[in-house]
């Protein structure tokens, strides 16, 4: 815990927000950033020129490439390299040890896929992976390749920031040839590719495809010139009719027509509370036409269809479980509802519901819901004015409703047990 004085501890890190705290506190810090690559070209040239040994520098620039701005990997990858070589280290030989593809080979690529050439960087790509290239390493070469095209577009002067490519004449061709909006939709299928490549034996297979998209991506100027050409063209046509339209009208002396006037609005159906448009009209039509031989019918296969709807749609089988019919015609089933939500949602399955239902009941029925409670007014609202209002068509004296007296029974109980059935009512004196 106590160290003598002349002991000097040195930790080494890539990820200091790992150590914890009560560490650093004891610690001076000194971060390490990236040796240039003009920096690691001359160490590496003064090393070779006292050892004596022949290397191009176009050579000791891929190596510096190479190394990302670590001296050490540098020097490791040039021993290499001078190990491989026989009398003088050339760019294969730094290549072959590197694994990386030569910039030349890549403009080419480059090149191929922005002329439309496909047959070109497909060959090109066969011919890197039969000499043994990584094809994990090719797609990261490339897509480094085109970041430093991008950036040598936008600023010239950032020359020494590039990342894997050296400005040579087939390098700057290439930045005043291609347009941004290409660079950047290379790399995004690039990116792609390498992250499919992680999970697949196959990798030539993705880059392929890449390529093939790549081919695809047009140009911004080949799309933005068409486009602009035919608004122009419409534009043109419009401005032409108007003119002629003026110069009637000023032949004519004829004043502008008036509009026509606006067809008055229909008012829309009362909503619910969250929203839900109560169909009353409908509801009131199937009042209108219901029976108690039609809702005892739904009633009574009921059960069986929900157990059905349940093994064929779950999410429509939860919908209707708190549902119950309420009304029925011929062509027609009110389904009251505890929420609105729900009225919403069984519209949404709509389709899977009605044709299960004409199975069971035979015959084809448009499902409508209502909240329980818009139910429970209309209800009494209907049952109200049937009250209020005689029989114009004697319909509601077609059925012969029970008494245990025999004498006449209320209108309001025989309207109550059409709509919802004798089992649902118990009348009380």
């Amino acid at each position: 815990e106590e160290p003598p004085r002349h002991v000097i501890f040195i930790l080494a890190t890539t990820e200091p927000h790992k150590i914890p705290l009560t560490i650093i506190s004891r610690c001076q810090r000194f971060d390490f950033k990236r040796i240039s690559q003009k920096a690691m070209v001359d160490r590496m040239e003064a090393i070779t020129s006292a050892e004596e040994i022949s290397i191009a520098r176009e050579a000791l620039e891929i190596v510096a490439l190479t190394a990302e701005g670590g001296m050490r990997d540098a020097l490791s990858l040039l021993d290499q390299a001078i190990s491989y070589s026989e009398d003088e280290v050339t760019v294969d030989d730094v290549l072959a040890v590197t694994g990386s593809v030569s910039q030349g080979k890549l403009a080419e690529v480059v090149s191929a896929l922005h002329e439309q050439e496909v047959k070109a960087a497909l060959q090109a790509v066969d011919e890197l992976i039969q000499q043994g290239k990584d094809p994990g390493r090719f797609v990261f070469d490339l897509i480094y390749y085109l970041r430093d095209v991008l950036l040598f577009q936008s600023a010239p002067a950032l020359e020494h920031h590039l990342e894997r490519a050296i400005p040579d004449e087939t390098f700057r061709g290439l930045a005043e040839q291609l347009s941004a909006s290409w660079i950047q939709q290379a790399i995004r299928e690039l990116n792609q590719c390498q992250q499919e490549m992680k999970w697949t034996t196959s990798p030539k297979v993705f880059i392929e495809i890449a390529l093939l998209n790549m081919v695809e991506v047009p140009s911004s100027s080949s799309v933005s010139q068409p486009a602009e050409a035919e608004a122009l063209n419409q534009l043109s046509k419009k401005i032409n009719e108007l003119e002629k339209e003026l110069m009637n009208l000023k032949q004519n002396g004829g004043a502008p027509q008036a509009p026509a006037p606006s067809k008055p609005k229909r008012t829309p159906a009362k909503s619910g509370r969250k929203g839900y448009n109560v169909p009353y009209e409908r509801i009131r039509q199937v009042l209108n036409e219901a029976s108690k031989e039609e809702i005892k019918k739904v009633q009574s296969r009921w059960a069986d269809f929900m157990d059905a709807l349940k093994q064929n749609n779950a999410p429509a089988h939860a919908t209707l479980l708190n549902s119950k019919p309420r009304a029925a015609s011929s062509k027609a089933l009110v389904l009251a509802f505890r929420y609105d939500i729900h009225c919403s949602l069984a519209l949404e399955h709509q389709r899977t519901i009605e044709p299960l239902l004409t199975e069971f009941i035979g015959k084809p029925l448009t499902i409508i819901p209502i909240p329980e409670q818009n139910w429970q007014e209309l209800r009494e609202e209907y049952v109200r004015k049937q009250k209020n209002s005689p029989d114009d068509d004697g319909e509601e004296d077609t059925e012969e409703p029970p008494s245990s007296e025999g004498s006449e029974e209320d209108p309001l109980v025989s309207e109550a047990r059409k709509l919802v059935g004798d089992e649902l009512i118990e009348i009380q004196d």
